[in-house]
């Protein structure tokens, strides 16, 4: 034990130890050879004692003399060297997120308190690094003051993970539509409401309105609305959706427990109120008569089929084509319910320039990706101010959708999420509240530390 301790004491193990560390982690891992700097200060702490001898006797002579500087110290210190830890594990492993909308219903419930691993795809170095630690793109006690400066802008770098993206992974992304914000409005997302606008007053004039309406701002990658869905194809993948059924490359989606649909029940006589809480049904409307409209998943359905005042239990479809769901274009035909078939984009791979391709694939080609697109009259395609007959996808993209699938804002209705937005993967349920119930029955037991499917 004695040998032992004096190894640990040495200061050329301790030398070692952290130099191995501090590589392999911070300069191998980020591929940034330019922290091989920061070798120095652990060459100094072990033997120079440059640094020690410039700041530290200072600093040593005047916590002897004031008792207060010493206080003061101490706690910055605690404070200074807390925040380093704690921004370092939120970037490099995991961060806490919260459900805060029901489009996961059933699988995960508004107040579930989420573990998510960044490590599990591998961490993304942020895109703006000089930010307010803690808070993510607004200051606290403010609805509009940013908490980070774009004075510095790394570009779009993702450390080794320890496995890509799978289909049916929980994922949590930076909102692809939320590059543009209405500042007075950011419950909307700008791109429907410039929609809207555009319909009623036409395209100029209804852009020109909605910038006299609103305070329309940008924000960096990073730094937009965590979303949280369900990977339902990956880079490369066909997709299609028919009658609400998911299918990837002519497969059906592998099963779901807990995924929720949209159901009109027909009753001899009304439901009570217990009944329907009971059941464990939080979204429903009617009860007028005999008819209600309820978000059920398939145990429910049939629950509700065994009741002795319920006539018919029946999935609702969408049938006519809706203008909201991605592209936007009514002469596609689809919805919801019935959608594509769509091919998800894959890094290396190539598409020919032609309109049907355009209206698919334009908002890749130029938001995420960075290009310059104009389309001529001809059908030509100008790509940053050259003629392009094709063109190759630099990053991998997903479809995400919601398990509550009739009321769900996924990907049905803003289209890919570009690899770069890629947050980490949903692990477990660390915490679950019920903000319909007070303390201490607020807290849903049966759901902590449960894994997410």
């Amino acid at each position: 034990m004695e040998k032992i301790k004096a190894i640990l004491r040495n200061k050329w193990f301790g030398f070692i130890f952290w130099s191995l560390l501090y590589i392999l982690w911070f300069v191998i891992w980020t591929g940034n050879l330019w922290l091989l700097l920061g070798e120095l200060v652990i060459v100094d702490l072990y033997f120079t004692h440059f640094l020690s001898r410039l700041i530290g006797r200072r600093n040593r002579e005047w916590c002897r003399r004031s008792p207060t500087y010493k206080f003061i110290y101490e706690w910055v210190n605690a404070i200074v060297f807390a925040t380093v830890v704690a921004s370092l594990i939120h970037i490099f492993v995991f961060q806490m997120y919260v459900i805060p909308s029901s489009s996961m219903e059933s699988s995960l419930l508004i107040g579930d308190y989420l573990y998510v691993s960044k490590v599990a795809y591998g961490p993304q170095m942020p895109n703006t690094p000089v930010s307010f630690p803690f808070v993510h793109h607004t200051m606290p006690f403010s609805q509009t003051k940013k908490s980070f400066s774009e004075c510095i802008r790394w570009p779009y770098h993702r450390l080794k993970g320890l496995r890509s993206i799978e289909r049916n992974d929980v994922v949590v992304f930076n909102f692809p539509a939320g590059d543009t914000v209405l500042l007075q409005r950011q419950d909307a997302t700008y791109y429907d409401v410039l929609r809207e606008y555009q319909r009623t007053l036409g395209a100029r004039a209804g852009r020109e309105k909605l910038f006299r309406d609103y305070t329309v701002i940008t924000r960096p990658v990073d730094k937009r609305e965590n979303y949280i869905k369900r990977c339902v194809a990956i880079a490369g993948d066909s997709l299609k959706i028919v009658g609400g059924e998911v299918y990837v490359n002519d497969e059906p989606q592998a099963p779901v427990a807990g995924k929720q649909y949209m159901y009109t029940v027909m009753t001899s006589s009304p439901l009570s109120k217990y009944a329907i809480d009971k059941l464990g049904i939080t979204e429903w409307s009617g009860g007028n008569g005999s008819n209600y409209y309820m978000l059920l998943d398939d145990e429910r359905a049939e629950e509700l089929r065994r009741m002795g005042n319920v006539l018919a239990v029946e999935r609702f479809i969408y049938e006519e084509p809706n203008r909201e769901v991605y592209p936007h274009d009514l002469t596609l035909g689809w919805n919801q319910d019935n959608y594509g078939p769509i091919w998800i984009p894959a890094r290396g791979a190539t598409i020919p320039l032609t309109p049907e391709n355009m209206r698919l694939y334009r908002r890749c080609i130029e938001v995420y990706e960075g290009n310059r697109v104009e389309e001529l009259p001809d059908g030509r395609v100008l790509l940053n101010g050259q003629p392009a007959a094709d063109y190759t996808f630099r990053m991998n993209y997903y479809w995400m959708m919601g398990d509550n699938r009739h009321n769900s804002a996924d990907s049905r209705f803003w289209g890919f999420v570009p690899e770069d937005h890629i947050v980490g993967r949903a692990s477990f349920i660390w915490l679950s509240l019920d903000a319909q119930k007070s303390f201490p029955s607020n807290i849903r037991w049966n759901r902590l530390f449960t894994k997410v499917k």
